[in-house]
Formats: C-alpha cells, structure tokens, sequence
C-alpha cells in the first residue's frame, strides 16, 4: 500500500498542478522576497493573473475600488490573502465533476472545504479578535488528501468509501485500513512541501486525530469546531462524516454558545456572499 509520502510523488510525476502558483505559494512564506519578485512570477501565467484580480474584486473581499493590477491587491489585501487566492486556485485546478463512488462528490467536499474554511475565520476573527487568514486557509484544505486519493488511487479510494458506507469505522480508519495512510498525513505533507505556515500544516494534521485536551484557539481546536457546526449544517463531504468534539471544546463552546449560534446562523450567508469566489463552473 502506499505511504503519504508516495501518493505526493505520484502527484509531482503526474504534474497536474500549475508550476507559477506553486512557485508563489513556496515563496510568500519567504520574506526576503520582494513585491516586484512576486509580480515577475505571476506574470508568467497571465490566465492566472486575471482570475487572481477576479477574486479580489468579487463581493467576497467587498472593496471600495476595482483593483487592476497585482500590486494594488497585495496592497488592498495583503499577502497572506494572495497567499488564499493562489491556494484557492490550485484546488479548483485539481478538483474535477467526476466522482468515483457513489458516496463522494468532489463538489460536495468543495461546499464542505469552503464551508469550514469561511468558518474558521469566523471563529477566528469573532470569538478569539485574531487575524483570520491562516484559519481560512486551514479550513480550506484541511481535506485535500480525500481529493489526492481520489485522483491518485482511485480503485483504492472506491474501497475505503465502500468500507465507510457500512457504518462501523471513521473515515481515517477506513483509509488507513484500505490505502496505508490517510487524508490528514497527506494533506499536512502536501502542506509542509508548499512552505505554508506550521500552524496550518498542524492543524491539518490533527483534525482528525483523537485528542482529549485541545486549546480552543489553536488552529486545531478552531477546525475541529468549524467542522462540528458544518456538519450540524450539512455541509458534509460523505454521509455522516461527524466530528466528535473533545470536553475541552464542547466546555468551550458551551460557555460561548450564543457566540457560536450566531456563527451558524450567519454562515450560509457567507458562503452565498462568496458564491463567485467558490464556483466551480468560473474562472
């Protein structure tokens, strides 16, 4: 069966993602590099540009002015949001309407994907008064791996969405059972290998993971909160893929109830609000 590490390599050998925005996203996390470094990369793919400028000016970033040029989002957005932008990107590259089983859509875990990663920055921004952008991004692509394995080791996946329609396993327990690694291990890889921030490969690499004490604030305990309310919203990737909240996050949440009914109420009109930026069918 394969590692983590193998199903990576298969991707690199197959070079399905852009070149430039895997370039970019390597070099934000260097700060050295300058703006005019940035804007020499990403005008080697001017369908790139143009679908970046897209982005920053949909309703979604609601800015006063139409912004024209690279250099003027940076400016509007910052770098970590051309960071998301870029991210975003080369996730609807990889992602395709096919399905492989009867119990997966690949549009679904993108509703689910933009659902948690809208969420986490809620979390982020409304209960905890932090910069949001790292827990977009987390939320965003804390499930990558489903896609990766769907992709790279289709017959394999077909078994582990078998094994998880019986009802008696995780979905972590069924791709380790059926493939040798799962989503989580590829996802936090695939993470560290694009140089994203370490709170974002952590928090991609324990969503899952069975903990009995997690600090609510920490990227982890916001993605598994995210998920938890997404579920209860329906905003799942296969049926009754539940998160089971530890006590230190059901304690937390109890004590910020009202907090987090209103991050459930409102979040349908978020992801309406950034329906442009999400769409499949666009850019």
């Amino acid at each position: 069966m394969p590692s983590a590490a193998d199903i990576l390599k298969r991707l690199d050998e197959m070079k399905t993602l852009p070149n430039v925005a895997i370039r970019l996203t390597r070099m934000i996390s260097d700060d050295t590099k300058s703006l005019k470094e940035f804007e020499e990369v990403i005008r080697l793919d001017p369908t790139l540009v143009l679908r970046l400028l897209k982005t920053v000016n949909s309703p979604f970033y609601a800015l006063a002015s139409k912004v024209e040029s690279i250099a003027e989002a940076v400016a509007f957005v910052g770098m970590e949001n051309l960071r998301n932008m870029i991210v975003m990107d080369i996730l609807k590259n990889i992602i395709k309407n096919s399905t492989t089983c009867a119990d997966f859509s690949r549009n679904g875990l993108w509703l689910h994907s933009a659902a948690v990663g809208i969420c986490s920055q809620l979390i982020s921004e409304r209960v905890f008064e932090k910069k949001g952008e790292n827990a977009f991004l987390c939320g965003l692509i804390h499930d990558i791996g489903l896609i990766l394995e769907d992709q790279i080791v289709p017959d394999l996946f077909i078994k582990t969405c078998d094994l998880y329609a019986l009802g008696k396993k995780q979905i972590d327990d069924c791709e380790r059972k059926t493939i040798g690694t799962d989503h989580a291990k590829i996802g936090f890889l695939l993470a560290k290998d694009w140089k994203l921030p370490i709170e974002v490969q952590k928090g991609i690499k324990d969503h899952h993971k069975a903990i009995d004490k997690v600090d609510p604030k920490s990227l982890t305990g916001i993605i598994k909160i995210s998920e938890y309310l997404v579920y209860r919203l329906n905003y799942s990737p296969l049926p009754d893929m539940k998160t089971i909240l530890p006590e230190s996050l059901v304690k937390h949440m109890h004590a910020l109830i009202q907090e987090y009914k209103t991050i459930a109420m409102d979040l349908p009109d978020e992801l309406k609000k950034a329906d442009d930026i999400f769409s499949l069918d666009q850019g």
